[in-house]
């Protein structure tokens, strides 16, 4: 009787040793699985955050771009704006200028050029001069004979000149029409300034916008 009691004993030992084990293992493998959900929680939890973080930056530079963008546009809008007021400033002045040059001797000289410049333009073998009524009054045999020679000293050719039958022009400054009619060539002072547009809004964008400093 004794024996199988002690046989008993053992038996139970043996189960509640192995039922330990069992339950450490259990245990274990839970602690494990626990383990690896806190680690897979961590990275899924670090990844939403890299992306909240990458997100917020891109948002922050696409609204960095955006205003830069937006600034710079008002920038070149007010240069515009600033650059074709000081072009219409210029224009006016250099109008109001030559207009008060008409009442000066050196003035005939002017013309002279002008009415070469248009001769040469227009290449046709004779021309009419037209002009304002203060203009036509100074364009007399000799003035147009003066400026045969020079368009003949600058490009080789004989033209015949001869003062327009039509009515005097609105605008200071002369207008050569072919005797044919055909063509013509406008050298009036606001196409002349109209014609050198691209070089004095250079001028303008240079004495506005370039650092004395890189000179």
């Amino acid at each position: 009787m004794e024996l199988a009691d002690k046989e008993k004993a053992t038996l139970i030992s043996d189960i509640e040793t192995d039922a330990r084990a069992d339950v450490e293992e259990i245990i274990r493998q839970a602690q494990e699985r626990a383990a690896e959900k806190r680690k897979y929680g961590d990275k899924q939890v670090a990844s939403r955050l890299n992306e909240a973080r990458e997100k917020a930056e891109e948002q922050a530079e696409a609204v960095k771009k955006k205003a830069v963008s937006a600034m710079e546009l008002e920038v070149r809008r007010r240069s515009m704006r600033l650059q074709a007021a000081v072009m219409q400033d210029v224009m006016d002045r250099v109008e109001k200028k030559l207009h008060a040059m008409v009442e000066d001797a050196d003035y005939r000289s002017v013309l002279v050029r002008w009415i070469v410049e248009a001769a040469v333009g227009l290449g046709a073998e004779s021309a009419e001069v037209n002009a304002s009524e203060t203009e036509r009054a100074m364009i007399d045999d000799a003035l147009l004979s003066e400026a045969v020679g020079q368009v003949h000293a600058a490009a080789g050719r004989q033209v015949a000149l001869t003062l327009a039958t039509a009515g005097p022009l609105q605008s200071q400054g002369v207008v050569l029409t072919a005797a044919d009619g055909r063509t013509a060539f406008n050298n009036q002072v606001r196409t002349r300034l109209l014609r050198s547009q691209r070089r004095i809004q250079m001028l303008i964008h240079d004495a506005l916008f370039t650092d004395r400093r890189e000179q």
